[in-house]
């Protein structure tokens, strides 16, 4: 039986709901969810930061295991059954109140959204670029962004329905689970592709570390990890807590969004004209310069800026990073780039688990996210003179 072809904008769009499902909504919706659990379960900051951080090494874990080029199965049964599951997690966090629970489904949503991003984008990507479209690429990866533009409309409307938090999971479950049945119609199996064209055979993969210029690719990419994620995990938090903040509440997770969603686009032409690592460096800055904002100013047209900030950089660096990568093993062939991919994948993880954790403590000793998020803004400027080196 002949599956059905698709036009590669109906590919593109097909990835681009996929990753509004698992990464916009799954991974980031626990961000505008975040206030409504706190008061409605006098949730403290430091069991807030670990939640954020069991998700975060999920993914990790989930990046690690998709980079294996030994898991069985096609990348669509992989990135279709992330979806269902990232649907399934969502929901289940309103099925309890106890942190062990939210610690393991957090961790599972983790893994589910890693594997959507890893086959999704290798799936997609492979067939745009077979039919002469890859610049749709951008159009896939502003999925991100788009979801965490809706999640804010989603919890922000739901919210003023005097929806709690339990509510607010169960439809961004629901909204994953319709973005699931979408993605798999515009993204048919393929019985064309023949297998084992993707691999050449086996070499031997040089090391990731065999450079100075490797290694502070790395080093910065952890570094980003942690400068992007205590803002991006704590920024409604921040709003809801400060008096003079509160009116954007409902604003700031939009702002993220919609400032993400053409960034890829932007960076990419930035790249093209000023070199990928130099990319890199500005970004780097400029979310520094965000990040620094939402720490220290009380005035909410500001605070946005640097929510604005935020969103319109972290996707971008993260394209920017990998496709450095990328660049720095190509000469090593296809298993030294999965290597290196894996090792990048790693070094961002750690610096993701570590930044909730580390805002949630100091948080529980000052009483405030200012001194978490001026590190995290510290971090940023480190990793910009790391690859601008």
């Amino acid at each position: 039986m002949t599956t059905p072809a698709r036009s590669p904008v109906a590919l593109a769009f097909g990835g681009l709901l996929a990753l509004a499902a698992a990464m916009g909504i799954g991974r980031f919706v626990y961000t505008p969810i975040l206030p409504f659990m706190s008061e409605g379960l006098g949730l403290p900051a430091d069991d807030a930061g670990l939640i954020a951080s069991a998700n975060f090494l999920g993914y990790l874990a989930g990046a690690l295991l998709g980079a294996s080029r030994f898991l069985p199965g096609s990348p669509r049964f992989w990135f279709l059954s992330g979806l269902a599951v990232s649907a399934l997690t969502s929901c289940a966090m309103a099925a309890t109140t106890a942190l062990p629970a939210f610690l393991l489904i957090r961790f599972i949503s983790g893994i589910a959204s890693a594997f959507v991003l890893v086959f999704s984008t290798s799936l997609i990507l492979e067939r745009l670029a077979s039919s002469g479209r890859a610049g749709l690429s951008a159009l896939h990866f502003a999925g991100v962004g788009c979801g965490i533009a809706f999640s804010a409309l989603l919890v922000a409307a739901l919210a003023h329905l005097s929806a709690d938090w339990r509510l607010l999971w169960l439809a961004s479950g629901g909204v994953t689970l319709f973005f699931f049945l979408l993605a798999a119609w515009l993204v048919p199996a393929d019985n064309t592709r023949k297998a084992g064209s993707a691999e050449a055979g086996f070499q031997p993969a040089a090391s990731p570390f065999s450079s100075g210029s490797r290694v502070r690719l790395i080093l910065a990419y952890g570094l980003f990890g942690f400068g992007y994620v205590i803002t991006a995990t704590f920024v409604n938090a921040i709003a809801r807590a400060t008096p003079a903040l509160q009116p954007t509440e409902p604003f700031v997770w939009l702002t993220v969004g919609l400032c993400a969603a053409p960034s890829i686009y932007i960076w990419n032409r930035i790249a093209g004209r000023l070199g990928t690592r130099q990319a890199f460096a500005m970004a780097c800055v400029l979310e520094a310069g965000g990040v620094a904002l939402t720490a220290v100013t009380l005035q909410p047209v500001l605070f946005l800026l640097g929510a604005g900030l935020l969103g319109g950089t972290f996707m971008g660096i993260t394209a920017l990073g990998l496709m450095e990568a990328r660049r720095e093993a190509s000469d090593g062939g296809a298993a030294a780039i999965r290597r290196m991919l894996a090792v990048l994948t790693a070094s961002f993880g750690l610096g993701q688990m570590a930044g909730p954790w580390f805002a949630g403590q100091l948080h529980h000793a000052t009483g405030s996210f200012s001194a978490a998020s001026l590190a995290a803004a510290a971090s940023l400027m480190v990793a910009a003179a790391l690859v601008a080196r």
